[in-house]
C-alpha cells in the first residue's frame, strides 16, 4: 500500500493557502496535515504532524520563513521544505537554499509544476523553477564563494529572530512573550545585535533587516 505523501502549508495569506489546499487534496497520494500564518506556527505543526513536505513562504510575520525552514531542517532532517515565495531576488534564493531547502518555486507557477516540485522532493531531489535555475546560475557566476552577506555570521539565529520583530514594530514586551524570555533578556539581546551591526536606532535596525530580507513592507 502506497503511503500518502504528507504536507505542511505555511503561508500568511490565507486564500493562497486555502487554494494550495485545494490543488493538492485534488491529487491521489497527498494529503494535507496542516497549515500555518507564520513560520513559528509552521514549526509548531511540522513537531506535532511531523510531515514528509512542507511548502514554506519566505515573507511571513513572527518568524520568516528562512529562519523556520533553518529550525525545521536542523531539528527534523528527514522534513524536506520547498520555498513558495514571491521573490526571485538573488538573496532570497540564497537565503534559503542556504537554509536547506530543497526545492523553490514562484507562486505564478502552474499547480502542475508545484506537483512536480513536491514528487521530485519525495524522491530525495532538488527542485528549482527555471527562473530559480537561472537567477542561482548567474549569481555563483557573479558572486563566487565567499563573497556572500556576512549577517549569519555575525548574528545567532535568536538574534536574527528578534531583529525581525523589531523591524516589524513589536515593543519589548511583546517580544518578551511571544518567545517566553525576560525583558531583560529581550533588552540584552538588541544591545548586541546594535554593538553588531554598529546601529543604534530602531529605524537603523528596520532598513538594515529589510535590505537582508528578514521582513518586508507587506508582512
Amino acid at each position: 500500500m502506497i503511503t500518502a505523501i504528507r504536507i505542511v502549508i505555511a503561508d500568511d495569506h490565507k486564500v493562497l493557502r486555502d487554494g494550495l489546499r485545494a490543488i493538492i487534496q485534488d491529487r491521489d497520494g497527498m494529503v494535507v496535515v496542516g497549515d500555518a500564518e507564520n513560520g513559528r506556527e509552521a514549526l509548531r505543526q511540522v513537531q506535532k504532524h511531523k510531515p514528509d513536505i512542507v511548502i514554506m513562504d519566505i515573507s511571513m510575520p513572527d518568524l520568516n520563513g528562512i529562519e523556520a525552514t533553518r529550525q525545521i531542517v536542523a531539528e527534523m532532517p528527514e522534513v524536506k521544505v520547498i520555498a513558495l515565495s514571491m521573490h526571485s531576488d538573488r538573496l532570497y534564493v540564497e537565503r534559503m537554499l542556504r537554509a536547506g531547502v530543497s526545492g523553490y518555486m514562484l507562486k505564478e507557477c502552474a499547480s502542475e509544476d508545484l506537483i512536480n516540485c513536491i514528487h521530485t522532493v519525495r524522491r530525495g531531489k532538488i527542485y528549482l523553477s527555471p527562473e530559480i535555475t537561472t537567477t542561482v546560475v548567474k549569481d555563483y557566476l557573479e558572486h563566487p564563494p565567499g563573497t556572500g552577506s556576512p549577517i549569519k555570521a555575525l548574528l545567532s539565529a535568536r538574534e536574527l529572530e528578534i531583529l525581525q520583530l523589531i523591524a516589524e514594530g513589536r515593543s519589548t514586551k511583546d517580544i518578551s512573550s511571544l518567545l517566553h524570555i525576560s525583558i531583560k533578556t529581550v533588552e540584552s539581546h538588541r544591545k548586541n545585535i546594535m554593538e553588531k551591526l554598529n546601529l543604534f536606532t530602531v529605524a537603523e535596525l528596520t532598513k538594515f533587516a529589510l535590505r537582508e530580507g528578514l521582513t518586508t513592507l507587506d508582512t
